[in-house]
């Protein structure tokens, strides 16, 4: 059974994995998931998480190649997700499991989720019969522990758990830069989640990259009291810090990264409260220095009919506000243009919207985008 397996809290989420070409998602490094994966494995990291959209469909199929061939299968716990943004009929939902468990190599999941749950995706849901769907896999042995992972505001969380008990786990996205935010709620859903007795495992930690870059005011203040210590590895502290939290995902895209992960996490303390404040007044310097909050998931960039690399657009202009030319910001923008839509191409259909997870006014940043790095005519 999957809790014999020890689980120390960091997890590798496969959202972010290495290329070999920055502009093709799907080409995924193998050889360099595979080292990382080895040192994960050998650190006694054992959690890892994958989707089926992931690296335009191919993150399945490099957990297979990196982790399912290469290590036995009661050393680690796989995560996967129903893709609900891609369910038409009830029959489709056995369909991508199979699917899944193919891609992945694999006769059962450890922890089983559905995917970006909204009030959208939760009325597919229950129209199509998801929630009885993933009890039943429980029940059959290939979902051992049975959930859902949350990018919606709290009510509609209390309103499915006390539907739904369910449900073993939720997953949620926590960081301290979201944790009184209006809009994504993580305080909020945390304590609806405590309230309901339900673990939870935390994605975006570090906000997509944003908190591991940190203004530098923000960076000398971390510094100060913990020479060494990155700003990426106070974020996942922070997260692992809450109570009832299981596992804190980290999106791992190079070797370093998993090296730094695993040296903080490898015999995990809590954040005091004195560091409790330093993170709170990070926090603050973060939030008035980051113009867009974007957390580069990608979900914005399929659906697009202009083709415009929404994040992309959305990273060029935070370091154009934090830096302003020197940021060479125009530049790369200039360049992306040359291949993708602009984003004065955008048409206002407001399809990126309304997958967002973090409910971010798309649309009239493409206007602000356009007015700093597209010439008048």
């Amino acid at each position: 059974m999957e809790m014999e397996i020890k689980m120390k809290k960091l997890g590798f989420g496969t959202m972010r994995l290495p290329v070999l070409n920055q502009e093709d998602p799907a080409s995924v490094d193998l050889e360099q998931v595979c080292k990382m994966v080895d040192t994960f494995m050998e650190r006694g990291f054992t959690y890892f998480d994958t989707a089926y959209m992931y690296h335009k469909y191919e993150s399945e199929r490099a957990v297979k190649k990196a982790l399912v061939d290469r290590w036995p299968r009661d050393r680690y716990v796989l995560a996967d997700k129903l893709p609900l943004s891609h369910l038409k009929e009830e029959a489709d939902m056995e369909r991508f499991f199979q699917e899944q468990l193919e891609k992945c190599g694999v006769s059962y999941f450890d922890y089983y989720m559905l995917h970006n749950m909204s009030r959208s995706y939760y009325e597919t849901a229950e129209r199509l019969g998801a929630f009885a769907f993933v009890r039943r896999k429980k029940e059959e042995g290939k979902a051992r522990r049975i959930g859902f992972s949350f990018h919606a505001d709290a009510e509609l969380l209390e309103e499915i758990l006390s539907k739904h008990p369910e449900l073993d786990f939720v997953q949620l996205q926590l960081n301290y830069i979201d944790w009184d935010s209006p809009n994504i709620q993580s305080r909020q859903c945390y304590e609806v989640c405590r309230r309901y007795g339900k673990d939870v495992i935390v994605m975006e930690p570090v906000k997509g990259g944003t908190l591991a870059d940190v203004p530098l005011e923000a960076e000398k203040l971390m510094e100060a009291h913990a020479p060494g210590m990155t700003p990426a590895s106070w974020a996942v502290r922070f997260a692992a810090s809450r109570e009832g939290v299981i596992m804190v995902l980290s999106g791992m895209s190079d070797y370093s990264q998993l090296l730094d992960n695993t040296a903080y996490m490898q015999d995990f303390v809590p954040l005091t409260e004195e560091e409790e404040g330093i993170v709170a007044r990070a926090a603050e310097i973060i939030q008035s220095a980051t113009a867009i909050a974007c957390t580069s998931c990608q979900y914005c960039v399929e659906g697009c009919p202009k083709q415009i690399p929404i994040p992309k657009y959305f990273s060029l202009y935070n370091q154009y506000s934090l830096f302003g030319e020197k940021s060479n910001s125009r530049g790369y923008y200039q360049n992306y243009g040359g291949r993708y839509g602009k984003a004065g191409d955008c048409i206002g259909c407001r399809r990126c919207e309304a997958i967002c997870p973090q409910h971010l006014p798309i649309v009239q940043h493409m206007k602000e985008i356009a007015e700093v790095f597209e010439p008048a005519k």
